[in-house]
């Protein structure tokens, strides 16, 4: 048997387990216009913060049934046993601040959409709502943080976002497609 011949060149992050891959050929580097899907990668990023990524991606339906399919309307007038409610969920990671931030962050992802019309005209004028496409020949070299997300990070953090430091923000850069980070060598890079 001819294990991985017929395999598409990838980034060396995502090699090994299925969800990875299914992830970095279907969702990593895709520009997300959508303010649904842009929460969901907010609270994921958030909760994702000081672990690996892989956690999250098997966690993630049960993130998704814990915070109302990441309805932000709904999760922005959670009471306190709603709360309680998330924090009993042995299905995700129960850190007591990050839920707190999710609800507060629910909140201040609304101020934005009345101010801007949606989270997305916000979040993409950054950018003037084109993807920065990187040259990275190896994921180890890609940063962590840039003066972009150093920006809007802090930009968030004025609005009352919570657990929104510029590691999380240019993670989730990465994964909304604002940045295209697949290495150059991935049949990604020239797809998206």
């Amino acid at each position: 048997m001819k294990a991985n011949q017929d395999e598409p060149k990838r980034c060396g992050w995502c090699m090994g387990d299925p969800l990875y891959k299914a992830y970095h050929d279907t969702e990593w580097g895709v520009p997300v216009m959508d303010d649904a899907t842009l929460f969901e990668f907010l609270v994921l990023e958030t909760f994702q913060a000081g672990l690996s990524w892989i956690t999250i991606l098997r966690k993630r339906e049960n993130f998704r049934k814990a915070f109302d399919q990441f309805d932000y309307k709904k999760i922005a007038l959670y009471d306190q046993n709603e709360i309680n409610e998330v924090l009993e969920n042995e299905g995700i990671i129960r850190n007591k601040l990050k839920v707190h931030a999710t609800v507060s962050n629910a909140i201040a992802f609304m101020e934005i959409q009345n101010e801007f019309g949606s989270f997305s005209t916000y979040y993409w004028s950054f950018v003037d709502n084109k993807p920065i496409k990187n040259k990275v020949s190896n994921y180890k070299e890609a940063p962590s943080t840039t003066p972009l997300s150093d920006t809007i990070s802090k930009d968030l953090k004025k609005r009352g976002f919570k657990f929104v430091g510029s590691t999380v923000v240019y993670a989730m850069m990465q994964a909304t497609g604002m940045v295209n980070d697949h290495e150059t060598s991935c049949f990604r890079y020239e797809e998206i």
